[in-house]
């Protein structure tokens, strides 16, 4: 193992939930969002979660980072849909005349920074840097809205070109929706070791043999996971490609990562997460240097629907350095019974890495269809790398505190659908974003900043 490799930790950056965190109920097909829509909210409760997720992990020794939530509403968006005035007056006329537009602009979806990009660490990418792209998130309007924020944000992080290279978004367009790093995972002996790329898509937008979900939109395509892949120089030794299965996609399993897991050698994953579960085994084994762990969940243990329901797939699967593994769940998993008894008797009982599980309270994110694995995008960053970001976004008890004290100072504790139009909640955003960039050091990053 080269100097290089011994020095690589995963972080993970999570995002901060936006002042704006409501349940209008915007996507179609994940269940807890559908099935929550129009609760009361509470904004400043759901960013405390999060942050105390992330301390708890920071604590636990594990490298943590946090990424800035979006500036909503998006005034911009309504304007470029032809709603005009004073600020006050477009979020008026939006209310009145579009709500669902309205309540689209101001979606905190951006939390969930697992769709926040794909990535690929310096050690596997041929010229040595980590690649970036923003996922263009074309299939919900409310998502579409955020590839350009998150470009810069990416980019004012990431920023020293030695050892970062920025990509564009795909085309914004059904050939080639992206959804991020939720429908890929990396494989490896650990990671410092070079590592084998899972892209899962949902369907084929050119040629394939049609076999689609027939309830709820596929929102991945082959295209763009090969297309990302391309940009970030993978080779074909590197990569692997496999169809989600149509059943679990039309159960509410919207991305790969509400389905399966994957950390180190170990793919945590149920028994209806691929189309062609033995050719996805089979391709995974014969590129991996190290032997695939495999953890088969089948349905009989756990089903769909429990699946779903729990987010037991959407947990972080965390390496630590006696080789075990943690299992970071919900709190919903304990709710159910087949699935708290799966992880005791088949996953902390059996012949696998992980050891231990810890449980977590991020319930204001769970009813908008977000668990642990969704509030966080998984960067691999050796030593040299992690000197060379910019800002201050990798979290210590200093930041920590500073971010709490943000939070309670600026955030409601009540949000309603309805709320959405009120102009001084437009304003209260623009205020505390401008002072998060600079607690954060990143520059000037949202549209307000940049006139």
């Amino acid at each position: 193992m080269t100097e290089m490799t011994q020095d690589v930790r995963e972080v993970n950056f999570d995002g901060l939930v936006g002042l704006t965190h409501n349940y209008s109920g915007l996507a179609h097909g994940n269940m807890a969002s559908m099935t929550h829509q129009g609760l009361i909210a509470n904004p400043r409760e759901a960013a405390l979660q999060g942050l105390e997720k992330m301390k708890s992990l920071m604590e636990a020794g594990y490298a943590q980072g946090v990424l800035p939530p979006q500036q909503r509403p998006d005034i911009g968006a309504l304007r470029e849909l032809g709603f005009t005035g004073s600020d006050a007056q477009v979020l008026a006329r939006a209310a009145d005349e579009a709500p669902q537009v309205l309540r689209a602009v101001c979606s905190a979806s951006s939390m969930w920074t697992a769709n926040a990009a794909t990535v690929t660490p310096g050690l596997d990418a041929a010229d040595g840097r980590v690649h970036f792209t923003p996922a263009n998130l074309q299939s919900s309007f409310h998502r579409y809205l955020e590839p350009p924020t998150t470009g810069r944000v990416l980019a004012s992080i990431f920023s020293d070109s030695a050892h970062f290279a920025h990509h564009p978004a795909l085309p914004a367009t059904p050939a080639f929706s992206d959804e991020g790093a939720a429908n890929h995972t990396r494989l490896c002996a650990e990671h410092g070791e070079a590592g084998v790329h899972l892209f899962v898509y949902g369907r084929q937008a050119f040629g394939g043999d049609g076999v689609e979900p027939a309830r709820f939109p596929a929102r991945q395509t082959l295209e763009a996971s090969q297309a990302v892949a391309r940009q970030h120089g993978l080779s074909e030794a590197q990569s692997v490609f496999a169809q989600q299965h149509p059943d679990a996609i039309d159960a509410g399993v919207f991305h790969n990562d509400v389905i399966a897991v994957g950390n180190g050698p170990v793919l945590l994953y149920h028994d209806m997460a691929f189309r062609d579960e033995e050719a996805t085994l089979d391709a995974l084994r014969s590129k991996m240097p190290e032997p695939l762990i495999p953890v088969r969940v089948p349905s009989e243990a756990v089903s769909l629907e429990d699946a779903v329901a729990s987010y037991l797939f959407n947990s972080q699967l965390l390496s630590n350095p006696d080789g075990s593994m943690t299992l970071v769940v919900p709190g919903e998993c304990q709710e159910r019974e087949a699935v708290w008894r799966c992880i005791q008797d088949h996953l902390l009982a059996g012949n696998n890495p992980i050891s231990e599980v810890v449980v977590k309270d991020v319930k204001q994110s769970m009813r908008n269809g977000g668990g642990p694995a969704c509030l966080r995008l998984r960067v691999a960053l050796s030593a040299r790398e992690r000197a060379a970001i910019s800002g201050r976004v990798l979290l210590d008890d200093a930041l920590h505190g500073e971010l709490t004290t943000w939070v309670q100072r600026h955030y409601r504790d009540r949000l309603s659908p309805a709320d959405l139009a009120d102009p001084q909640l437009a304003e209260e955003c623009r205020v505390a974003l401008d002072e998060l960039s600079r607690l954060l050091g990143l520059g000037n990053v949202y549209p307000f900043q940049l006139g």
